[in-house]
């Protein structure tokens, strides 16, 4: 059998690694504690950020949708400027027909019918 001094003296070792170990216990138990405040503070963040992600990428798409809109109008105002251009060119062509005939009729000699 092991010397009683020897034995309280190992029983007061063991006392004190117990509490050293009870100390880490309770020191892991906050930081455990602690990074799961971290992560659901990270989770908030990301929330955050995602919901603000989606609502620029809605804010874009209505942004993109009223520019092809506008390009939409410009595009038919385009096709009107064109047509003018067409029913001009068609008079200036009538135009410069009546002034040829003028011409002709200004330049024919007496002789010719």
């Amino acid at each position: 059998m092991a010397n009683p001094s020897d034995v309280e003296a190992r029983l007061t070792a063991l006392e004190t690694r117990m509490e050293e170990v009870a100390a880490d216990a309770t020191a892991t138990r906050h930081l455990a504690a602690a990074r799961d405040r971290d992560l659901a503070d990270l989770g908030v963040k990301v929330d955050a950020n995602r919901a603000a992600i989606n609502a620029l990428g809605v804010q874009t798409a209505a942004g993109f949708a009223e520019m092809r809109a506008k390009f939409d109008q410009i595009d038919v105002k385009f096709e009107q400027v064109d047509n003018g251009f067409v029913e001009m060119r068609g008079r200036f062509d009538q135009t410069a027909a009546g002034m040829q005939q003028i011409v002709d009729l200004l330049t024919r000699r007496d002789d010719q019918p």
